[in-house]
């Protein structure tokens, strides 16, 4: 099963969001879990959209580079399919 953009930085976030910068934490929780528009994470710091844009994208590079060394999405993707796959079968 393959996870969608927003599930996929969800879930790493979930994993490795204590890592990323108070700022990064913030602007990924503010746009991927109350879904607020670049404009609105803007307003709220008081910047523009290009640097709420480019501290998202940082942030989503981060949370993809400790998956890619730690590996605890794949790992705990791997578990639950093998659950879904054992209550099938």
């Amino acid at each position: 099963m393959t996870l969608s953009k927003l599930g996929r930085i969800t879930l790493l976030y979930d994993f490795y969001g204590s890592l990323l910068t108070p700022k990064q934490h913030e602007v990924i929780r503010l746009y991927y879990e109350y879904d607020l528009s670049l404009g609105e994470i803007a307003a709220e710091f008081k910047i523009s959209r290009q640097a709420v844009h480019d501290i998202l994208k940082r942030a989503e590079r981060s949370l993809e580079a400790y998956e890619a060394k730690l590996g605890l999405l794949a790992g705990y993707l791997k578990g639950r399919d093998a659950a879904v796959a054992g209550e099938r079968g």
